[in-house]
């Protein structure tokens, strides 16, 4: 492996204001203000609120935990937590009260660190069984203060900086501490998401997530003239390594607002790289697929003829080729007209976007590459730092995951399942010899995953070990690609594939709403509520060529013979979701039962 120029995620601080002085490095988008911070700013404030939590008791392998979105505050804290020597711990704030105060209780968190009233109000309400926990810092602090016993995330800054003006040589203790983490310390303990039962937290170092972010440096360039967007979960292992491979290459950070001003803010900050999960590449294709079906028939032909001239030019270029002399005639046209406006809603100067959490379907990968976007999906988990593969820019694979990283080595067990090892293999589950005893054996990961292996060493995801259905009839079925099939169409937002012990294959299909009424009014039906629509047989009779077209790739026993309209997309509040957009299977199966049940009430053929 590469040696990592710093030797702990402790050092980063001092290397980006050292290495990378930059007028606005950290920037966010608030309403209609972005929010600025220089590279020295950066380090200031981190420097300061370590220094402020040594005051409040702090020190050597404390619990500080994170209950925030993301946002340079975020950041900010974990930073300062391990220059102090501390180990973060990051929290979802969509979890409730009684989940909040689980992982408080389980890592003993001395501190944590919320990010308004509403997240307070969480901890106060698990406070009486939180005997470690001796302080509540509040960063957006209501009018009047905070509650009695809570502190301002600016107390804390202020207080390590009047620290700091008044001890002789504080400065320099901290750098001689931010010096002495050691690679082999535990730097955070994650608590996974899980589908089923209480999340395990996983341990890991900073030697382990260093070990990725040389790797990952190694396989995809991003460099100091690069402006990344941040609009995912840095409590999630994925977004939180990727902040800190732009910190180690000196990207520019600009934090989304939210989720949900996504299109503004890739337009106001305008990125020339950005990580994110199927879904978000799956609404920005079908937004504009719907646009286009209600345009006149000369606009649609027009899109559909530089799509084409676009995926022939993606095509030759991913196989190792340039694309042909009538190809490359028509695509500076097609881009002009067309495939240019695309981009232009995603802010127009990205190179590309990374993919990972789940899988993305080869039809949005086509679209956004013929759309001049290279999309790199990658594969990894909590466990494993996060990445374990991905796809390098300019040799990527749709359809796969992409080769192992440099560091990583990857197999193939008897049953399927993908096995790893490397320097970024968690230190274990914190309080948990068991569970990790049931994960690491013989030095390999056992990641719960079925895939495939290329002869060029690219690795396919087929489905998760524990989820493959198996039928009445013995028959194995992964529902993952055949969710991918269903969800190709833009009215699709969600579907999910039941038949475990059952007699045939169905799906729940979750309309996008959206896209749902832009197809009725293009169909000339009456529009209605999302109750109401999923009821009617017109509605329905639109999602059945869906489900047609994706049984034609399918063998029999694996074909969607039933299939029912939910009126509700999934949600993370809504418990079908963990925080990282993975279905929780068994929650929708027990809240929509009495549908599941009348789906097996009705005649189906026999299975194949």
């Amino acid at each position: 492996m590469t040696a990592p120029v710093v030797k702990s995620l402790a050092e980063l601080p001092a290397h980006v204001a050292g290495k990378y002085p930059r007028d606005a490095y950290v920037r966010r988008s608030v309403g209609d203000t972005v929010f600025d911070r220089s590279s020295r700013e950066l380090f200031d404030e981190i420097r300061d609120f370590s220094l402020g939590l040594e005051a409040l008791g702090v020190g050597v392998g404390d619990r500080v935990a994170i209950l925030s979105d993301s946002r340079p505050e975020w950041m900010v804290t974990d930073l300062g937590t391990l220059t102090a020597g501390g180990v973060s711990v990051p929290v979802y704030t969509t979890l409730p009260p009684t989940q909040v105060g689980y992982i408080l209780a389980h890592c003993g968190a001395k501190v944590v660190v919320v990010a308004d009233a509403s997240q307070a109000a969480k901890v106060r309400e698990e406070r009486h069984r939180l005997p470690d926990l001796e302080h509540v810092v509040v960063i957006d602090v209501e009018e009047g203060g905070p509650a009695e016993g809570e502190q301002t995330y600016a107390g804390v800054v202020d207080s390590g900086h009047r620290r700091l003006m008044a001890e002789n040589g504080l400065g320099r203790e901290f750098k001689e501490r931010t010096q002495a983490v050691e690679p082999d310390a535990l730097a955070t303990i994650i608590y996974t998401s899980g589908t089923t039962g209480q999340p395990k937290g996983v341990m890991l170092s900073h030697r382990n997530f260093l070990s990725n972010i040389v790797d990952v440096n190694q396989v995809i360039d991003i460099n100091d003239g690069d402006t990344a967007l941040s609009f995912l979960p840095m409590s999630h292992a994925f977004e939180r390594a990727v902040i800190y491979l732009y910190l180690y290459t000196g990207a520019s950070i600009a934090f989304a607002e939210a989720i949900e001003t996504l299109g503004r803010d890739m337009q106001r900050i305008q990125p020339t790289v950005m990580t994110g999960v199927p879904r978000v590449y799956e609404k920005l294709r079908a937004r504009i697929l719907e646009a286009v079906a209600s345009a006149p028939r000369v606009r649609q032909a027009l899109f559909a003829w530089a799509l084409g001239v676009g995926h022939a030019a993606a095509t030759a270029r991913l196989g190792g080729q340039e694309p042909g002399a009538l190809t490359s005639a028509q695509l500076g046209l097609a881009d002009r007209l067309v495939l240019s406006k695309i981009r232009d809603r995603t802010g127009g100067r990205l190179r590309f976007v990374v993919s990972g959490s789940a899988p993305l379907s080869r039809e949005v990968a086509e679209f956004l590459y013929a759309a001049g976007i290279p999309v790199l999906e990658g594969y990894g988990l909590t466990e494993t730092s996060p990445v374990l593969t991905a796809n390098p820019l300019g040799r990527a694979r749709i359809g796969s995951v992409g080769p192992a990283l440099p560091s990583v080595e990857l197999r193939i067990a008897d049953d399927g399942e993908i096995l790893a090892r490397g320097p970024n293999l968690m230190v274990g589950y914190y309080d948990n010899a068991e569970a990790t005893a049931g994960v690491i054996r013989d030095g390999w990961f056992h990641t719960g995953d079925i895939g495939t292996l290329d002869g060029d060493g690219y690795l396919s995801i087929t489905d998760r070990k524990k989820e493959l259905i198996v039928t009445a009839g013995g028959k194995n079925v992964a529902p993952q690609p055949i969710e991918a099939l269903l969800k190709r169409d833009p009215i699709v937002a969600e579907a999910m594939l039941i038949g475990d012990r059952r007699r045939f294959i169905a799906a729940l299909l979750v309309p996008d709403f959206a896209a749902l009424a832009q197809r009725l009014k293009a169909e000339r039906l009456e529009p209605g509520e999302p109750d109401a629509l999923v009821g009617r047989a017109d509605v329905r009779a639109l999602f059945a060529p869906v489900v047609e077209e994706a049984n034609r790739e399918l063998a029999s026993y694996e074909q969607v013979k039933q299939f029912a309209l939910l009126p509700a997309e999934f949600s993370v509040t809504g418990g079908e979701l963990t925080p990282t957009l993975k279905v929780k299977r068994r929650v929708v199966e027990e809240r929509w039962q009495s549908v599941i049940d009348e789906i097996y009430e009705r005649e189906a053929p026999p299975e194949g």
